[in-house]
């Protein structure tokens, strides 16, 4: 069983840290925590079948009743495509023109909306939210090389705050196509972007142009495989945190969220790693819990599957925010 990861507390809890009072101004508004949850076999494949009582999920080590809304495949969807057309962009263009068919078995289910965003160093909505497929199949075809900038995370705190306009019943989600690192963000910080992404409960899956790997980044692939301990030292690994997070923004993200983050070097790996993650965006359980004793601010999440002896891979958001007002 692969259990929730510490290094993503840990960067969420030194973020926390530094947030001015104030800050926390967007979050969800009921108390109802979603933790939409991807299991995963020995092979890869999803498993089906399990059922509330398969489940147990403790809130800062405290055992919650977990709800499991057994209707989660008829829940609307709200989808931001977030494409970088700036700085190198324009040498992977041509990997990514399959994107709009690949789109279509998330785009085509009843109630999904999407839109779809192209940034450099600048910000372009070329497609608000819509129900209609081919408005945003045709948008994401006509997408062209931008110029020199690549603002990432302008382009995630801007659809942070589109999705967190959305009917809190609906499912939020980014998937950014981007370098990973940014270049020429000059409107958010880093902490306003981890802060946006938590407390509106959105889920961001990425695929990005190319990975910087470096042994920094190879502990936060523990996320979500490690069993978090409130005796880990914190203060010590907090720069090497923010560090990691700096040289690789969608993998940071997509690890805290309990999304997904996929490499391609070419035309037809993208298309095997878009089908891929469209399937796992409706093959997640529905999970849900309303915290015992909430408190404001910072919350660990853990998710297992209550019987120890299965051989599974567990995905899910390993952390949330609570608004002082929501906590009363």
């Amino acid at each position: 069983m692969r259990t929730a990861g510490v290094w993503s507390q840990i960067l969420l809890l030194s973020i926390a840290m530094s947030l001015p009072a104030g800050a926390q101004d967007i979050s969800a508004r009921s108390n109802l925590v979603p933790v939409p949850t991807l299991v995963l076999d020995e092979e890869g494949s999803n498993v089906f079948g399990l059922r509330q009582q398969d489940f147990a999920i403790e809130d800062d080590g405290i055992q919650q009743l977990v709800h499991l809304d057994e209707a989660a495949e008829s829940k609307p969807l709200s989808l931001i495509v977030a494409v970088q057309c700036g700085r190198r962009a324009k040498r992977e263009l041509g990997s990514i023109q399959g994107l709009p068919a690949m789109l279509d078995p998330i785009l085509n289910e009843p109630n999904s909306e999407a839109a779809v965003l192209f940034f450099d160093s600048k910000l372009t909505l070329a497609r608000d939210f819509t129900n209609h497929a081919d408005v945003i199949e045709d948008e994401l075809s006509s997408v062209g090389a931008g110029d020199g900038g690549a603002s990432v995370l302008d382009a995630i705190a801007y659809s942070a705050r589109l999705l967190a306009r959305r009917p809190g019943e609906r499912e939020r989600v980014l998937l950014l196509i981007s370098e990973t690192r940014d270049h020429g963000s000059r409107f958010t910080t880093l902490d306003e972007v981890v802060r946006l992404i938590g407390e509106n409960n959105i889920s961001v899956y990425a695929i990005p142009f190319s990975a910087y790997l470096s042994q920094q980044l190879d502990v936060l692939r523990g996320t979500n495989q490690d069993e978090w301990t409130p005796y880990v030292d914190i203060l010590e690994k907090v720069a090497a945190i923010r560090q990691a997070m700096k040289k690789n923004i969608p993998l940071t993200l997509t690890q805290l969220t309990g999304g997904e983050y996929r490499i391609f070097h070419t035309k037809k790996r993208f298309e095997t790693e878009m089908i891929d993650l469209a399937n796992h965006v409706h093959s997640r359980y529905a999970l849900s819990f309303e915290p015992k004793n909430p408190h404001p601010g910072l919350h660990q999440i853990r998710v297992r599957l209550r019987d120890p002896s299965r051989k599974a891979t567990v995905r899910y958001r390993s952390s949330y925010w609570m608004r002082e007002e929501d906590a009363q």
